[in-house]
């Protein structure tokens, strides 16, 4: 069966890892048609959107993207190119695996956290109030009124915005995963003794999402509190279900217990659409160096096979990528001892290496 998946090579160092990543899917015999188009500054430079309409098209039509980091310009247009994508998209699921492998530098050893993020509400949704303006002024006086205590005249506006439809959604997605995968604990992240009415909220809907999956153990903590679990005792830690902002501090906070956002794949999950991609940024200085680790934009691709139910590919590719790293003979300068070895090869030899332990 050919899989027809929109590819977006994103901005910077995204055509050279979803390159090696196109590269090393292929290798695995599995058949992809790939319906290429730009997002971010490409995008904006070539045809006038950070987000085209015909990219938005193309998803819509195979349901399945793999993209790599962009950039969205200083002083215009959308806060974030990624966010914007995925509300227009309802891809309310952010998946981020963090997974040790042998080999890549990092802390602790045998860590293997899922991080199942709320994508689309909290204070991500964007509703914000510039301090001074009318709008500003006229909000503030009724928090001054309904709240009966004073406000400062002089505040920015941001609404954290946790409803029971979002929350109930991203907390059935989390045990299904769980389900699916095997997976045997879920831990609702929240700060709900302080925000009872938006996290207080969020709480108590995973609790009541959390009686229908008898199967799987449940638990809560304090982001706090998590955060310090992380790092004194990560592998107690399971799957971790959190809103929006948490989700984004925490995911790379568990990033960086496996090595870091270079060896961390993300997934943006709807009911319908998926789109795949790693979770660092473009970073324009090693544009066309050879230089960066594919490593997350692997991985992601490993996901999207996982999801496309192509699952011997995927343990294949994962597998290989294990030993390449493991071996430490091909792998880039980040994937080092020392980060500025001179035996470290560049992103195509790695990726030549990769799949010659696919043949």
């Amino acid at each position: 069966m050919k899989h027809t998946i929109t590819l977006i090579p994103g901005d910077g160092i995204g055509p050279e890892v979803v390159e090696a990543t196109r590269r090393i899917l292929e290798a695995t015999g599995v058949e992809f048609q790939w319906e290429v188009v730009n997002a971010g500054a490409t995008a904006l430079e070539k045809e006038g959107s950070l987000l085209p309409e015909r990219l938005f098209e193309s998803i819509k039509k195979n349901k399945v993207a793999l993209k790599g980091p962009t950039t969205t310009p200083v002083g215009g247009g959308f806060r974030s190119v990624n966010v914007a994508l995925r509300k227009a998209l309802e891809l309310y699921a952010c998946l981020r695996p963090c997974r040790s492998y042998p080999g890549i530098p990092s802390r602790y050893e045998n860590i293997d956290i899922v991080i199942v993020r709320e994508n689309t509400e909290d204070l991500y949704a964007g509703i914000e109030f510039e301090k001074g303006t009318p709008e500003a002024e006229k909000l503030l006086s009724f928090i001054s009124q309904s709240q009966r205590e004073e406000v400062r005249k002089d505040s920015g506006i941001s609404l954290k915005l946790i409803s029971e439809t979002g929350s109930r959604r991203i907390a059935r997605f989390a045990f299904e995963y769980a389900r699916a995968n095997n997976r045997k604990k879920v831990t609702a992240v929240h700060k709900a003794n302080i925000m009872k009415f938006s996290d207080g909220l969020f709480l108590s809907v995973a609790r009541e999402v959390a009686s229908a999956y008898p199967d799987i153990e449940f638990e809560d903590r304090i982001v706090d509190n998590l955060c310090a679990q992380l790092v004194q005792r990560p592998h107690q830690f399971d799957i971790l279900l959190l809103p929006n902002l948490y989700g984004d501090i925490v995911s790379d906070l568990c990033a960086g217990l496996v090595g870091g956002l270079g060896v961390a794949p993300g997934a943006n999950i709807g009911d319908e659409i998926a789109v795949f991609e790693p979770t660092h940024g473009s970073a324009p200085k090693y544009t066309g160096l050879n230089k960066v680790n594919p490593v997350a934009t692997i991985l992601s691709g490993v996901m999207m096979l996982r999801y496309i139910n192509e699952r011997a590919a995927a343990d294949r590719v994962e597998a290989a990528v294990a030993d390449v790293v493991a071996e430490g003979k091909s792998v880039t300068y980040d994937l080092r001892p020392e980060r500025d070895s001179t035996t470290a090869v560049g992103t195509s030899e790695m990726t030549d290496a990769i799949i010659t332990k696919l043949s």
